[in-house]
């Protein structure tokens, strides 16, 4: 009998996503939104194989999920941290000299990628919860302002993009669509 593939992914109440308010303030919408867009990355790659998180599966693409778990790490702490909070970390996955590495060089465990990526969650959810919505950053490469509520509706995007990349993804690996 096979193992089944360990997973990586955070496990969710009753394995769902958590439930999206209808209703609230702007602040709950926002994040609640947010984190149900992380909840459904972690969705897509729960229970594949390690291993075929690197897989190529939409040539021409190199999108992998691996890949895109390390972009969304580098994202985390790029608008978070160094572009709102103004805090001074290196950026993750990411230099002049290659700025591709988070989808091309896909070295590295990735068991140590999501629990960068969980870090990262971490510390974005601490900044949020000690700003207010209207509270402004100065953006690193212009130099101009962004609130946080800017930020927040620019992750919301973000993963909502990328989750379309990674259901395709997904489905080229084992067929699984959904979640």
């Amino acid at each position: 009998m096979t193992e089944p593939p360990q997973s990586y992914a955070q496990t969710w109440a009753s394995n769902e996503r958590p439930e999206l308010p209808q209703t609230g303030d702007e602040r709950a919408m926002l994040t609640a939104y947010l984190d149900h867009h992380r909840a459904t990355f972690e969705l897509k790659c729960r229970g594949v194989d390690p291993a075929r998180l690197n897989d190529r599966t939409m040539p021409p693409s190199t999108l992998t999920l691996h890949g895109l778990l390390r972009h969304l790490t580098g994202v985390e702490r790029w608008w978070f941290q160094i572009n709102f909070a103004g805090d001074e970390v290196p950026l993750l996955y990411y230099s002049d000299d290659d700025p591709d590495q988070d989808f091309e060089r896909l070295d590295g465990d990735v068991e140590e990628a999501f629990a960068a990526w969980r870090e990262e969650l971490a510390r974005s959810r601490e900044i949020v919860a000690a700003h207010d919505l209207d509270d402004e950053g100065t953006r690193v490469r212009d130099g101009a302002p962004v609130s946080l509520r800017g930020v927040l509706l620019k992750m919301i995007a973000e993963y909502a993009r990328h989750n379309g990349h990674a259901d395709l993804l997904r489905e080229g690996i084992d067929g699984a669509t959904g979640f």
